[in-house]
C-alpha cells in the first residue's frame, strides 16, 4: 500500500512539475544605422582626401607611433595638404585606420 501511495505521489509530482509549453513575444527591435562609410586616400602631391568623416578628428602618426598631426574634419568631403617628409604614415579617423605613403 505504501508503494502505491509513493508511486502516485511521484507521478503527481512529475506531472505537476513538468514544464508546460510557454510562449514569449518577440522583443527584437531592428535598429537602422545610417553610418556613412569613411574613406581615406592620398594622391601623389601629398594631399590627403577624407570623405564621410564630418565632425571627427583626424590623427596622423609616423611608423614609430608618434602623433605628427591632428586635424578637425569640418566637412563630409575634405582634402588636406600633408606637409610631411617622405615615408609611411598611419591615418586614423574615428574607428577607421589606414596606412598611407608620402612620396
Amino acid at each position: 500500500m505504501a508503494k502505491k501511495i509513493l508511486s502516485l505521489l511521484l507521478l503527481m509530482v512529475l506531472f505537476i512539475g513538468a514544464p508546460q509549453i510557454a510562449s514569449a513575444s518577440s522583443s527584437i527591435e531592428i535598429i537602422e544605422n545610417d553610418f556613412e562609410s569613411i574613406t581615406i586616400s592620398v594622391n601623389e602631391e601629398s594631399v590627403l582626401h577624407v570623405t564621410g568623416a564630418s565632425g571627427l578628428v583626424l590623427f596622423v602618426y609616423n611608423v614609430t607611433g608618434v602623433q605628427v598631426m591632428t586635424i578637425k574634419v569640418d566637412g563630409a568631403d575634405k582634402s588636406y595638404n600633408l606637409n610631411l617628409p617622405k615615408g609611411c604614415y598611419i591615418v586614423k579617423v574615428g574607428k577607421v585606420v589606414r596606412k598611407v605613403s608620402i612620396r
